[in-house]
C-alpha cells in the first residue's frame, strides 16, 4: 500500500497544475491491488505509525470508490481445476476464513 503523503502531495499537485480546487484536480485515478497487502513499513516506527501513513488514514480516502473484482479471468483461460482451489485458498486467507486442516499449522 502506498504511503498516504505521496496521494496528499499528488492531490496538491494536481489541484495547482490543473487550476481546480476538486481531489485530485478532478480527474479519475484507477489505482490496482489489495488493500489487505502489507503495511507501509516506517523505518523505527510504531504499528501506529505505520497505521497512520497509510491511504485509508488520508483525508482522500472518503472520495474514494472502491470496485471489487468478481471473476478471475486467469482462471477461466486455463480451466485448471488445481489452479481454481489455489485461487479459492488465497481469497479466504486474505478475508481471514481459512483454518488449518492438521497438527502442524499447514493448510491443505
Amino acid at each position: 500500500m502506498s504511503n498516504k503523503a505521496a496521494f496528499e502531495t499528488l492531490n496538491v499537485t494536481l489541484k495547482d497544475i490543473r487550476n481546480n480546487n476538486n481531489a485530485i484536480g478532478c480527474i479519475t485515478m484507477v489505482l490496482d491491488g489489495d488493500i489487505r497487502q502489507t503495511l507501509r513499513v516506517i523505518p523505527r516506527g510504531t504499528g501506529a505509525d505505520e497505521m497512520q501513513a497509510c491511504l485509508k488514514s488520508s483525508y482522500l480516502w472518503e472520495g474514494i470508490q472502491r470496485l471489487g473484482l468478481t471473476t478471475n479471468m486467469r482462471l477461466n483461460i486455463n480451466g485448471d481445476p488445481s489452479a481454481q482451489k489455489f485461487a479459492d485458498n488465497l481469497i479466504q486467507q486474505g478475508n481471514g476464513s481459512i483454518t488449518p486442516d492438521n497438527q502442524d499449522g499447514c493448510i491443505s
